[in-house]
């Protein structure tokens, strides 16, 4: 069983720090990190670390890119690159270290040329053979067809392989017209997926439910924030909830999680036990400053708190 993930609209993470954010004042940044990003990107970086491979398939195009590509081989992983027409883009998050609370500011994403698209898919068609594991994760690039990874989940409709999708608004709801293997929404995009604002903690179990009884996921995992996650199954309903740690930063919380899920999938772990990986990669990543996912170490001392 290989495991390989996809991410169509990656970034080069740039993380800093500042003494006091002031507007229309020259603001000296410093604690400068540069690091790979995007949902495919973290969630293979994330099994890296857990001793895990996978095949890390990334659009990639101009000096970003580049320096994207050369970060992933500084962490031993060696991607799967389709080199594109428009830059990469970059991402940047700041922290102001008097408030202690930090920025985010996402950049649009590059265009993916018709060719680009279909470049992607014979790419897959290549890689991925029954039984393995496909993960499709983060947003979609500028002007992509909403249905784009439904299409990618189709040329795989009768051949065992397990999708793992994590994305949100029409590209969720397109992907799910689809059966796949797991989803990760969140309590919003919960929501969202059942045409609400917001969901009671009862209405979440029934959605969840109602998606696996309708056979649209195996798996449904419901990030509750702070609170930790449920997963919906087959065998039923289970909840795991977060040890007290101080949160540094969210970034790749939500991609970690979704790695540490695959483990225990990949592993043949009850349902109680895949959810329990799932938080704890996440956790650990919640416990590193900036853009930086959590240590092989951070994701030990969380299931030890765990127990």
């Amino acid at each position: 069983m290989k495991i390989i993930t996809l991410t169509v609209n990656p970034a080069l993470d740039k993380s800093a720090k500042v003494d006091g954010l002031i507007p229309t004042q020259k603001l000296k940044c410093h604690s400068i990190h540069y690091q790979p990003g995007g949902g495919g990107i973290n969630i293979s970086r994330m099994l890296k670390r857990l001793g895990t491979e996978s095949t890390c398939i990334v659009p990639s195009g101009g000096d970003t890119g580049k320096h994207l590509t050369e970060l992933l081989i500084k962490e031993t992983i060696q991607p799967e690159i389709l080199n594109i027409k428009d830059w990469t883009r970059e991402n940047l998050s700041v922290v102001d270290t008097q408030s202690d609370l930090q920025y985010r500011f996402g950049m649009p994403g590059n265009e993916l040329s018709e060719t680009e698209l279909k470049a992607i898919k014979n790419l897959l068609l290549k890689k991925v053979d029954s039984k393995d594991i496909l993960v499709l994760s983060g947003s979609l690039a500028e002007n992509m067809p909403a249905d784009y990874y439904a299409q990618l989940i189709k040329l795989f409709a009768d051949k065992n392989v397990k999708i793992v999708i994590d994305t949100s608004g029409s590209a969720l709801k397109e992907a799910l017209k689809e059966n796949v293997f797991l989803i990760k929404p969140n309590q919003r995009e919960l929501a969202q997926l059942a045409g609400k604002e917001f969901l009671y903690t009862a209405e979440q179990e029934a959605i969840a439910i109602e998606l696996v009884n309708n056979k649209k996921a195996q798996y449904v995992v419901v990030s509750l924030g702070a609170r930790g996650a449920f997963l919906a199954c087959n065998e039923g309903v289970f909840y795991k909830s977060t040890p007290s740690i101080k949160v540094k930063s969210t970034i790749g919380a939500g991609d970690s999680m979704v790695a540490g899920l695959i483990y225990g999938i990949q592993n043949n772990f009850p349902p109680e036990k895949i959810l329990k990986w799932g938080v704890a990669c996440g956790v650990a990543t919640t416990m590193s400053d900036g853009t930086t996912l959590g240590s092989k170490e951070n994701i030990d001392t969380v299931l030890k708190l765990m127990k």
